[in-house]
């Protein structure tokens, strides 16, 4: 999946936009529960050498909430990586390059979204 895909299923299937919200971080997204303001998802750009990747430059990535019973297994799949500047036990990053692939991600959304609704 790439950007562009993920910010559509989540508009489709929650009604849900990415709210922009640091000045600093353009390409950065948030997305929320509307009903508790949780987060279950943020995409923006990171530097490859801070998620320890090759080569140089940004790549999009996808931090999503996670079961911390899935992450183990999850970060062992292509386009999986632990979470990329959120606590790594409960939330999963994911690349948004094509390596990961629509029907392991959409049901992760699901579920990211699913864990936040069941807060209060």
């Amino acid at each position: 999946m790439n950007r562009e895909q993920v910010k559509k299923h989540i508009k489709d299937y929650y009604a849900i936009e990415g709210e922009s919200l640091w000045a600093s971080f353009p390409n950065y997204l948030v997305f929320r529960n509307p009903r508790n303001k949780k987060w279950f998802g943020i995409i923006g750009d990171v530097e490859r050498s801070k998620l320890k990747l090759k080569g140089t430059g940004k790549v999009d990535v996808l931090v999503i909430k996670s079961d911390p019973l899935l992450i183990g297994s999850l970060i062992k799949n292509e386009g999986f990586l632990p979470a990329y500047h959120m606590n790594k036990e409960s939330w999963v990053s994911v690349l948004l390059d094509g390596s990961a692939k629509a029907e392991d991600v959409k049901p992760l959304i699901g579920l990211a979204y699913d864990i936040i609704d069941k807060k209060k």
